[in-house]
């Protein structure tokens, strides 16, 4: 797969992850602990995809390392709200298991792609 390609693929990724935060976030309770999490997971999960697509329409290589800088950054602070909302059984483990298991898996490929620009 080259580059372009690839690209395609974790624009169309990271948009699916996106939808299954905000359906996530929307069976949050409606507490005030609830409603501060989904708030912050909701920013933050939505957050890599619109980063990765400004990145991948960057003007320069420096432009485009600070947005994978910051997809990596919101994908860290996304595994954490997961975790959170796992550790409060607020939703099916099921379904919060496979949406930790992508959280991560985007986290590694926005690590890599960081640590290849250094």
């Amino acid at each position: 797969m080259d580059n372009k390609e690839f690209s395609k693929q974790l624009e169309k990724r990271t948009k699916s992850f996106a939808i299954s935060i905000m359906k996530l976030s929307i069976q949050l309770p409606n507490t005030p602990e609830g409603k501060v999490i989904r708030n912050q997971i909701t920013k933050s999960g939505t957050s890599i995809g619109a980063n990765y697509r400004e990145a991948n329409r960057s003007r320069s290589k420096a432009d485009f390392a600070n947005k994978i800088r910051i997809c990596e950054a919101e994908a860290s602070e996304t595994v954490y709200w997961l975790e959170i909302i796992e550790d409060f059984e607020w939703a099916k483990n099921d379904v919060i298991k496979s949406i930790l298991i992508e959280a991560n898996e985007l986290l590694a490929i926005f690590t890599s792609i960081s640590n290849k620009l250094k």
